[in-house]
């Protein structure tokens, strides 16, 4: 009998339950089809822009302005493990966003191994900052900014939510909502599973870069999101992570979304009938209402 290196899983086992192309046989299909919507979209959006927010080659983020404003400024976080997609992937929901009635902000940083995970953090830092002082530029409502992100990148965003905000000059409570997608948020059992060929961190950078250890730092409602086509490790991420949430009354909601794996439930944030359109926008109308 294998050894059990995490829980009830054997090495092998934690392995495949952290490569999403076992679980998601038509991976390679939809993110070919979210890479030929990019440019369509970037074309023909008219409120598309692309915006330099740091001095870094890759600091740049793509803004879709709605029509009306001042208007929620919805910030989102690409997915890919940490080292692969790029902001190209947000134009898949832009539309469904904007006409929601959104600015949709969706930055690049860099990516693993080429910088380690803190620095992933500090660029993320830096695209808040820029959407919170450059607000009035676009029509923005500096007080109702959600954050989103999907797979490793609401695994950022959920870090991003624990931090303290003053610290950057802003003010503590920058953050009104938060929804995540689909994310492993403590890195605990990554760090055990093959993924640690390529994430390079300490002892206290694991602890610091888990959510879940530091959810009194989160001041804002949380929205909880998976498929049940998920692999096993991802559901039970997103059911650990929302429980510790819950004991400190920052869950809203933890939602199954049915008929759908890892990639297919990006895909829903665009579908104003499903429970993906549906977090979102109640996550902007708490911010309206927010403290």
């Amino acid at each position: 009998m294998s050894e059990t290196v995490y829980l009830h899983y054997t090495q092998a086992e934690l392995d495949r339950a952290y490569n999403q192309r076992v679980w998601a046989q038509n991976a390679d299909e939809l993110l070919e089809r979210w890479r030929q919507t990019a440019g369509e979209v970037q074309a023909t959006h008219p409120g598309y822009e692309e915006i330099a927010y740091g001095s870094g080659a890759n600091e740049r983020l793509d803004l879709y302005r709605t029509s009306a404003t001042p208007a929620p400024i919805h910030i989102h976080v690409h997915g890919g493990a940490w080292r692969f997609q790029t902001k190209d992937d947000g134009a898949l929901v832009a539309r469904a966003m904007t006409e929601a009635g959104m600015h949709f902000v969706v930055p690049e940083f860099d990516k693993l191994p080429d910088v380690r995970m803190p620095t992933m953090v500090e660029q993320l830092v830096r695209v808040v900052q820029w959407a919170y002082r450059n607000a009035d530029a676009f029509g923005g409502d500096r007080d109702r900014i959600l954050l989103s992100g999907h797979s490793s990148g609401a695994h950022l965003a959920a870090v991003l939510a624990t931090l303290d905000w003053t610290r950057h000059d802003l003010p503590a409570d920058v953050l009104s909502s938060l929804v995540c997608i689909s994310g492993a948020y403590d890195l605990e059992a990554v760090m055990l599973s093959a993924r640690r060929t390529y994430i390079d961190l300490s002892a206290d950078e694991v602890d610091l870069l888990s959510a879940p250890r530091h959810v009194s730092g989160i001041r804002c409602p949380v929205w909880v999101l998976y498929g049940d086509g998920e692999t096993p490790e991802f559901i039970r991420q997103a059911h650990a992570f929302a429980e510790t949430l819950s004991t400190c009354g920052k869950l809203k909601a933890l939602t199954e979304v049915a008929g759908c794996n890892h990639f297919e439930i990006y895909e829903r944030m665009s579908d104003p009938t499903g429970p993906v359109f549906q977090a979102v926008t109640e996550a902007t109308r708490a911010s309206e209402t927010a403290d």
